[in-house]
């Protein structure tokens, strides 16, 4: 019986990485589960929340938390930058350089561990402008 919830939920897993590959457009946890369940009407919300936490830990996607409104999750996991549209919501990549020693930069009078960061630019995309 083990090996059965482990397999569906490996299943399921790559159910929901195929997913956030093919909707490329940082899509947020709630637009990930509506496009699954057009498919797959039985993977549930919570399965899909979870899974998503999940592929984000392992690497397979990334993370996007989105200060005034729903994380979103993006296929590309290499280090770059968002934008939000204050208008419409969504999420775009941005066309310019990582600032790979962004984090040595920043003065640390606290004793932290500065290890990564993410910027998320606010603006209206083309369309809402």
């Amino acid at each position: 019986m083990q090996d059965n919830i482990k397999s569906r939920n490996t299943l399921q897993r790559k159910i929901i990485l195929e997913a956030v590959r093919n909707m490329k457009n940082h899509p947020d946890a709630e637009m990930i589960y509506e496009k699954i369940s057009e498919t797959n009407p039985l993977i549930s919300k919570a399965t899909v929340y979870r899974n998503l936490k999940l592929l984000a830990k392992q690497g397979h996607i990334l993370h996007i938390p989105i200060p005034d409104g729903a994380d979103c999750f993006d296929f590309n996991c290499s280090p770059h930058y968002h934008i939000k549209c204050k208008k419409c919501n969504r999420v775009f990549d941005v066309d310019m350089p990582y600032q790979k020693n962004l984090c040595s930069n920043i003065v640390n009078d606290k004793g932290f561990i500065i290890e990564s960061h993410q910027i998320v630019f606010s603006g209206l995309c083309p369309d809402c402008k």
